[in-house]
């Protein structure tokens, strides 16, 4: 069923967003996953129906924690929505509230992760016990029963949070089984996301750059090789990095650095050259005497950092070497600055990513950025309306450009 089509007149829908939204002192800091589910919504309250709105926050694995308490959001969803929001302090004993809807009226849960039944992980139990297995066994069925009553407060479910649609979680596909293929749908917001993942699998205008960021090789190393047989340049930049230089016996200082990873960094490096794949690292970096805004800089290469400081930017060299090989692309992914772009004094590299990917953009590129930071850089930079697309998700975005099937997609879909 396409929301498009679907007759909210009278319903209960359920919502599954993403509204695991960054906080300082309990203040939204960037909306733009609130935002994002803006669309649907709205037409499900313009069409007459009513909303269940549930999402999670952070990773309280089944703790009920204040500081993750989706309360801290009222006030902004109904500012958002333009319309008062109810709140539920408990996602699983919402019953009541859930029946006394009204056509246009909003009901917001408290974070489903506050149960480990939403994940559906066994929580206190290493894998290697014995007694793992059957506790796993254990808290699937637990699952379902979670999945059962979030589902039994609504007439239909709508699955709109692209940032989870990876994860098998209680909310985002298990849900799909206490609904008929009539009653659940994708949101606007994931029609969008996964028109615009299709756009840049099967529409590849080349040359194809992917620019991968971040602070570790392992975090990214799926998706890195999987690339390596589809673009024609790849920028790597960020924390990860330095790993790269390690391999080749430079002196890193304190810069991060996964050691057991050396191997893997050499790898990217082999499998590059074997598919033809220009890589672009960086050659000299930012450093810092300390992990804050004020630390004392210096512009090194990257294969010969002092002992006492860190790199926490990609030098001028590097913002060079970056934009020369976004100049002529035709298609562009962006996940992940180029170091600590939350810095003002060390987010210049990222910044400089940034308005090379505008440039090709207004030149004719497509360019999609995923993932929270890079979402956040463009944002920072007020770049957002010169990219052609930005995505609410990280993970589920690269997993989907890896060419794996999202189980909050086939949840709906049945793929």
């Amino acid at each position: 069923m396409k929301i498009s089509d679907y007759n909210f007149a009278g319903k209960k829908a359920i919502v599954r967003v993403d509204f695991n939204v960054p906080l300082q002192d309990g203040k939204i800091t960037d909306d733009t996953r609130i935002r994002g589910a803006l669309p649907t919504l709205k037409l499900i309250l313009e069409k007459g129906g009513s909303l269940i709105i549930m999402s999670h926050m952070g990773k309280p694995k089944g703790k009920v924690k204040a500081e993750l308490s989706l309360s801290q959001i009222v006030d902004a969803v109904s500012q958002a929505l333009g319309t008062p929001v109810q709140f539920c302090d408990d996602c699983q004993k919402a019953d009541a509230q859930a029946a006394a809807l009204k056509p246009g009226e909003v009901l917001l849960l408290e974070n489903l992760r506050f149960y480990a039944e939403e994940e559906g992980k066994p929580v206190g139990i290493d894998k290697e016990d014995p007694a793992y297995d059957e506790a796993k066994k254990a808290m699937k069925a637990s699952q379902k029963e979670f999945a059962k009553k979030l589902a039994s407060y609504a007439d239909c479910w709508v699955m709109d949070a692209f940032g989870t649609a990876h994860r098998k979680h209680a909310s985002t596909a298990v849900i799909a089984d206490y609904f008929d293929a009539d009653n659940k749908m994708l949101g606007l917001l994931m029609e969008k996301e996964v028109a615009a993942v299709d756009n840049v699998l099967s529409n590849i205008k080349r040359p194809f750059v992917a620019i991968m960021g971040g602070s570790k090789v392992s975090s990214k190393i799926g998706i890195i090789e999987n690339l390596l047989g589809k673009v024609d340049k790849l920028i790597l930049c960020g924390g990860m990095t330095y790993t790269f230089s390690k391999a080749h016996g430079g002196n890193i200082g304190k810069s991060i650095v996964e050691l057991d990873k050396l191997d893997v960094a050499l790898n990217v490096e082999k499998m590059a050259k074997e598919n033809g794949v220009e890589l672009v690292l960086p050659v000299d970096c930012v450093t810092g005497d300390d992990f804050s805004n004020d630390a004392n800089q210096t512009i090194v290469p990257v294969t010969n950092i002092p002992d006492d400081v860190e790199g926490m930017d990609a030098g001028p060299k590097s913002r060079e070497l970056f934009a020369k090989a976004l100049d002529g692309a035709k298609t562009i992914l962006w996940n992940g600055p180029a170091g600590v772009f939350e810095f003002d004094n060390f987010c210049a590299g990222s910044r400089a990513i940034g308005e090379a990917v505008a440039k090709a953009t207004s030149e004719g590129a497509f360019s999609l950025i995923g993932g929270g930071d890079s979402v956040a850089c463009v944002n920072k930079f007020g770049l957002a309306d010169k990219v052609s697309y930005i995505s609410t998700g990280g993970g589920a975005l690269l997993e989907a450009i890896e060419g794996k099937t999202l189980p909050g997609v086939a949840a709906v879909l049945g793929e």
